[in-house]
């Protein structure tokens, strides 16, 4: 393998500080927001529709932007980060291979994880790009992001129906995560095992996949 990307929510970010603003931000317990998350996660449908539940008609751009402005907006600090990310991700670059980060997230949070010096030879949101998973102009973005063949690349990620499944329909290889409420829902599901090249419960479980 030439090339490693990795998703970046509930792969290499923790996603934990995101529910945990957004149940303040609505005067909700956190637990009731987790629970809902994890209602719509079993349903297969977007996580979105865990604030759309809690706040019927809502609109969560402007949501977004109101938090924002109240200074109550998107931060990322090591903290946030898996145990496993910069060890694996230096291992893999030791190693010669490409490390890329690219994921559906904000501009904010391509700026903020620029910030952290991550071992990254790229990192790229879907929010900077304009588009987003599923989509086939982001894994088209991705493959040049790349610069080796589909492949030769390997997408890294805990979600079926944005990471796995539409990464495999472009040609690229895949390993699915077993991490987080969607990694580890669909870990064993047969669609995944079929579709997806490995299935990995943590990122150090890559470093053998590149002697491959």
């Amino acid at each position: 393998m030439k090339t490693i990307v990795f998703d970046i929510g509930e792969t290499l970010v923790r996603d934990d500080r995101y529910w945990e603003s957004w149940a303040n931000w609505l005067g909700v317990p956190g637990h009731t927001l987790s629970a809902l998350v994890g209602a719509v996660t079993a349903q297969g449908l977007d996580n979105a529709e865990a604030l759309r539940l809690l706040k019927p008609g809502i609109d969560i751009a402007a949501e977004y932007a109101a938090r924002e402005a109240a200074g109550l907006g998107e931060r990322l600090d090591e903290s946030d980060l898996y145990e496993d990310v910069r060890v694996s991700l230096s291992a893999l670059r030791e190693r010669g291979v490409r490390v890329v980060v690219a994921g559906n997230q904000t501009v904010r949070v391509g700026q903020l994880l620029r910030g952290m010096d991550l071992p990254a030879d790229f990192i790229a949101t879907s929010g900077e790009w304009g588009c987003a998973k599923p989509s086939g102009d982001f894994f088209a973005r991705v493959l040049d992001a790349s610069r080796a063949p589909a492949q030769d690349t390997v997408y890294v990620g805990d979600h079926p129906m944005n990471d796995t499944f539409p990464a495999a329909r472009a040609g690229l290889r895949t390993a699915h995560l077993r991490r987080g409420p969607w990694g580890h829902l669909w870990a064993d599901d047969p669609q995944v095992r079929e579709t997806a090249d490995w299935v990995i419960g943590s990122l150090m479980d890559l470093i053998p996949v590149v002697g491959e």
